[in-house]
């Protein structure tokens, strides 16, 4: 058993936010970034052949900002924040990460990139059975 104040830090709703924001940083950063660079965000969509990039820029922005958000603060909705970044996640591998097509070094990193996405997948995933368990109909006080 952990000692109590352990015990009380990881009950605490502090910690939780902590931790969603910590969680959906990468996201949440990105989409900040892209937001207030909109140009740069633009030509990255358009480097990955993703056409007309400015919607695409846009559309990634609305899920990075608004799943994030909905993770941290969607209470009963992390749900619905989750599920957004978890597909958006899948996406990424085979339009930004195809390891398959690269050699050597370059296809290493990719392919460990990838395995880093399945990763915070997993953290989505534990993210919104945590909210569910904290704040669904059958949380406990």
């Amino acid at each position: 058993m952990a000692p109590i104040f352990i015990v009380k830090l990881l009950r605490s709703r502090g910690l939780f936010y902590v931790g969603m924001a910590m969680l959906t940083f990468i996201y949440w950063a990105s989409g900040f970034t892209k937001l207030f660079g909109f140009t740069q965000a633009q030509a990255e969509m358009a480097q990955f052949g993703l056409r007309p990039p400015a919607a695409y820029a846009a559309l990634v922005i609305i899920v990075q900002l608004g799943g994030s958000a909905l993770v941290i603060f969607g209470r009963r909705l992390a749900w619905l924040g989750a599920g957004m970044l978890v597909v958006f996640t899948l996406l990424t591998i085979p339009i930004a990460h195809q390891f398959w097509k690269l050699d050597g070094l370059a296809s290493f990193l990719d392919m460990m990139l990838v395995f880093e996405h399945f990763t915070v997948i997993g953290g989505l995933i534990l993210a919104a059975v945590l909210a569910e368990m904290k704040f669904g109909p059958h949380a406990q006080s």
